[in-house]
């Protein structure tokens, strides 16, 4: 009767003694929360954009590579590589000595047939005044009609020698308009403002123009940058999109500090089918601004982001946070994740617009990288990512 309490005592002491040790396995053997970040769902700007399939050029809209307009002997070289010049200013100049021995002749003839046309044209006056005379002899009586044909006639003779002679006098001024065009075909001017990018001419050289089909190095290669602008290849599945006047990032490898702001200013009427590679349309994206601080060179290779369409004050989220199937994992109260399938609309690569299943405010996860990451799974926020 004794043993009875007491073995039943021993058994409640076992039972809670299993019941302590199996709660301390459970909680020593529970899972940890998985550690992730967090990104607060937003509002604000979702842009629709389309980039360069293969590296873009900045180019200068003007360049000009520069000839003697004439063949021979470079006389002088007026400019050096480097330098700035002005429209109009004198880049280089060939021998032309002979040329203004032709333009002195040209000036001493003109004197000549000046002195000529006041000589011949004073003799005309005086016999025109002398027919006048006849003619009133004649009525007269006093002279025959013999005498006054031969004054008319010397009169109008002597008039025509003075038609004649200023002839000559406009004949000498043709000849040194012709002689002063052959000078400035010996001068080669800049066409426009610029930077001498490269001379390939040298005080003495002969300098012949480029003949029709036959390339020859230039004397003077000329840059206006005061106008730059980046030419790059788009796809053609994109170009479609594009229209000139949209807004457009420009990125140089060269200065990769900075973003440039730029507008489309050219899309070419043709699709580029070059062999082994995609067919592309050649865009060209002008700089809003030149920047002042950087020294920006034709040349440089660059990068654009052509904005065609824009939503702003929208609910979005990283672009990255999407799973496939459009999906997300939506941080909820008690610590877990639920997933959710949400509505999105315009995208890039880093924002993406959500038109339906997600609100402003609601946290997902960012890191989805992390191993054994799934609907239901327990987790702990290690951060959350700035807007």
């Amino acid at each position: 009767m004794t043993s009875n309490p007491s073995r039943k005592r021993t058994y409640l002491i076992l039972v809670i003694v299993a019941i302590v040790i199996a709660l301390a396995v459970a909680f020593l053997t529970r899972s940890k929360p998985l550690a992730v970040v967090l990104k607060l769902v937003d509002r604000g700007s979702v842009e629709a954009s389309v980039s360069n399939t293969r590296a873009g050029t900045v180019k200068a809209c003007r360049r000009a590579k520069l000839s003697a307009p004439a063949g021979g002997q470079i006389s002088h070289m007026r400019v050096k590589k480097g330098q700035r010049v002005v429209a109009g200013q004198i880049l280089l100049e060939l021998w032309d000595d002979d040329m203004h021995a032709q333009e002195r002749l040209s000036r001493d003839q003109l004197k000549t047939s000046e002195m000529r046309v006041r000589e011949v044209c004073s003799m005309a006056e005086a016999s025109q005044r002398d027919a006048e005379r006849s003619k009133e002899l004649k009525e007269k009586g006093f002279i025959s009609s013999q005498l006054l044909d031969k004054a008319l006639t010397d009169a109008k003779s002597r008039q025509a020698g003075c038609e004649a002679a200023r002839n000559d006098i406009e004949q000498s001024k043709s000849r040194i308009e012709v002689v002063k065009a052959g000078l400035e075909r010996m001068v080669l001017r800049a066409p426009f403002a610029g930077i001498v990018a490269d001379i390939s001419g040298e005080q003495g050289e002969y300098a012949t123009p480029s003949p029709p089909g036959i390339l020859t190095l230039p004397a003077v290669d000329l840059i206006d940058d005061s106008c730059l602008y980046v030419s790059a290849p788009i796809d053609e599945v994109d170009a479609a999109k594009l229209k000139v006047g949209q807004s457009s990032r420009i990125t140089l490898d060269a200065i990769k500090v900075r973003t440039f702001a730029g507008k489309v200013r050219r899309i070419a009427p043709y699709v580029l089918e070059l062999e082994k590679q995609a067919r592309t349309v050649e865009v060209e994206v002008g700089f809003t601004e030149l920047p002042a601080a950087e020294n920006l060179l034709v040349g440089y290779s660059a990068d654009v982001e052509i904005i065609h369409e824009a939503h702003s004050n929208v609910i979005r989220i990283p672009t990255q946070t999407l799973l496939e199937g459009k999906r997300v994992l939506v941080y909820k109260a008690d610590g877990k994740l639920d997933e959710r399938v949400i509505t999105t609309g315009l995208a890039n690569w880093e924002y993406t617009e959500v038109l339906s299943g997600l609100s402003e405010g609601e946290q997902i996860v960012f890191s989805l990288d992390r191993p054994g990451l799934k609907a239901g799974v327990l987790v702990q926020p290690e951060s959350s990512v700035a807007k």
